[in-house]
């Protein structure tokens, strides 16, 4: 059961900024002895005391100076949700989540293009698989996620927002791959299972009898890419990554077939957005 209530967190703040009771009192519009009580009533539930006596004043203990953080947190947040329910405004932080190569080639202008439209909102930004990704959104640790096909929404909105074209790339050594047994006994190069892109890749593999030998998982292209350079195997990646990281020349660029050739990136989300992820999901589907 929670002991902890706003009002009390706000008397108890109050109490440390104004450095005592008799201020925190006139500041709140208080007598000195609710502000008092008040305070005791904090110390009792949570069994500590929170300040020391030094003359005049009171001087936080060691377990007011670790409740305090949390007290400026929880009081902002109760701002931020008040006003976000009183206003069209949005505020506060938005919690998103996306793949390392939509982080990577398309965020920039949208997240920028965001900040000059609503800079009352802070956008937290997480990246991982779309496997990942998708399980953060159900269980509500992010508020929306930019992921790739394929993918089951269970029961999520989707918008999609970004078309990418995938390539298979290689040493530069490599002369071609026309068919995914060209590819026999090499070493594949990816994100963690999870990662949709790889499991496209791998479904093709297995229809062509390729599975490679062996795999190295990384947890960023600009690393994937160093190791295709180096020899060393070969990885799926979109054309807007190896643009944006200038590794066009660095290793060769293969054809993948038709159907797999072409993916999009949806944002995906629970059920009736907050206002700033609202005004982010019209941003997006008025640009696509």
């Amino acid at each position: 059961m929670r002991t902890i209530d706003l009002d009390s967190l706000e008397i108890f703040r109050s109490v440390v900024a104004e450095g005592g009771v008799i201020r925190a009192a006139e500041k709140l519009h208080r007598v000195q002895s609710n502000i008092t009580t008040r305070i005791q009533q904090l110390e009792g539930r949570l069994g500590h005391k929170l300040f020391h006596r030094q003359g005049r004043s009171l001087a936080l203990s060691p377990a007011g100076q670790k409740l305090l953080p949390y007290a400026e947190r929880l009081l902002r947040l109760a701002d931020e949700a008040e006003s976000e329910l009183r206003s069209d405004v949005p505020v506060g932080a938005l919690r998103l989540g996306a793949l390392e190569s939509t982080a990577g080639s398309r965020l920039a202008p949208v997240l920028s293009r965001f900040h000059k439209l609503y800079p009352g909102v802070v956008v937290e930004l997480a990246t991982g698989t779309t496997a990942a990704l998708l399980k953060r959104v159900n269980a509500y640790e992010i508020e929306a996620a930019f992921v790739a096909e394929p993918f089951t929404r269970a029961g999520l909105e989707a918008l999609p927002v970004f078309d990418e074209e995938l390539v298979l790339v290689t040493a530069r050594s490599v002369a071609s791959v026309t068919s995914a047994s060209d590819l026999a006994n090499a070493t594949l190069i990816a994100f963690a299972q999870g990662c949709s892109y790889r499991r496209l890749l791998e479904q093709w593999l297995g229809k062509g009898g390729a599975m490679p030998s062996r795999s190295l998982e990384f947890s960023s292209y600009q690393a994937m890419i160093s190791c295709v350079a180096a020899g060393t195997g070969f990885a799926i990646v979109p054309v807007s990554v190896l643009r944006a990281l200038r590794a066009t020349a660095q290793v060769r660029q293969h054809a993948l077939p038709a159907k797999m050739r072409r993916n999009r990136t949806h944002l995906v989300w629970h059920g009736t957005p907050s206002v700033a992820l609202g005004r982010l999901i019209e941003m997006l589907d008025t640009s696509t």
